[in-house]
């Protein structure tokens, strides 16, 4: 009897933070992974710990040409700068990898008759003036502010996606993330989580924007990449919410943090960046229902992995600053 081919899983944006973490999961269920970055954000240090002959790396500008050898049956596209210190320094390349690269990623799953999905995100409801934020709710996007060039990257992604759907055929599927956090984290990246624990285990004071009453949901990275690929392999095809809905003010993220690493850090106030969401929590009663998914890791045990996690890395980077 002839073995079962294994199924093909392209990832763009491989070597990210998430994107290595869905390598992994792909590759524990026993996909075949094509992982395709050119490094802009991302980094080999990611993938360096994968040993699998099911496993294939290829430096790819998504903004160019696609060409996959073989048979395709999943393409994953993460590819995008997602931190506002990459988007906002990356502004031009934010937008045309948003718009032509998820064209040619859409382009490979249709030349391929693979399935897609695309990573979307929350930054698509704005500053919401609905909370928590449901997938019906159309957001509240400034089109002209500094965040922009990111959330209407994203907007115009679910746009084209949904059209390559209509009227092309392609099966696709569209699932909104909303913060996450886990190990791999870039440490500079700007984001709260991986910024305030590096200033805390270096007794740096935390450095929080406004007041601190701003609110986010931090979901654990083991727990999205579980949603991402129930929502894949599922049915379900319009825009899904994957978070976290516990909701915390990034002053108790900061002083949770402080606490959990025994810093002598305090907190201090920055004035708060154009457009920055004033709330953000996800409704994810849809996920629920449509894949059977919901969080399972508490913030503080993610934390806990993710801090010593950045203890190891920082010890590293200290020992081999030009590693």
């Amino acid at each position: 009897m002839a073995q079962e081919r294994k199924k093909v899983s392209v990832i763009t944006g491989a070597a990210g933070f998430i994107g290595s973490h869905l390598c992994d999961y792909l590759l524990g269920k026993g996909h075949r992974v094509i992982a395709l970055d050119n490094l802009n954000t991302g980094t080999l240090r990611n993938l360096e710990h994968i040993d699998s002959d099911d496993f294939v790396y290829m430096n790819v500008d998504i903004t160019g040409f696609i060409d996959i050898p073989g048979q395709v049956d999943y393409v994953y596209h993460l590819a995008s700068p997602a931190s506002p210190i990459d988007y906002l320094q990356m502004a031009l390349h934010t937008l045309k990898v948003g718009a032509v690269g998820t064209r040619n990623a859409i382009g490979l799953a249709k030349w391929k008759r693979a399935r897609f999905l695309l990573t979307s995100t929350s930054e698509v409801y704005g500053d919401p003036e609905v909370h928590p934020q449901k997938e019906d709710y159309w957001g509240n996007v400034n089109p002209i502010g500094p965040r922009s060039v990111y959330d209407e990257a994203k907007r115009y992604a679910e746009t084209i996606t949904m059209a390559y759907r209509r009227e092309q055929g392609v099966d696709t599927r569209i699932v909104r993330l909303f913060n996450t956090y886990g190990p791999r984290m870039r440490p500079y990246d700007g984001r709260a989580v991986p910024t305030f624990i590096r200033q805390s285990l270096d007794d740096k004071h935390l450095t929080v924007f406004g007041d601190g009453s701003q609110t986010r949901s931090f979901c654990y990275v083991s727990d999205l990449v579980e949603g991402i690929y129930r929502v894949m392999m599922g049915d379900y095809f319009l825009p899904v919410n994957l978070g976290n809905p516990g909701e915390y003010t990034i002053k108790e993220l900061a002083e949770m943090i402080i606490e959990m690493t025994g810093s002598r850090s305090e907190v201090v106030y920055q004035a708060l960046p154009t457009d920055d969401p004033k709330r953000r929590r996800p409704d994810i009663s849809l996920a629920k229902e449509v894949i059977d998914w919901e969080p399972t890791i508490h913030v503080r045990d993610g934390l806990k992995e993710t801090i010593e996690w950045f203890r190891g890395f920082l010890a590293d980077e200290k020992a081999s600053p030009s590693k």
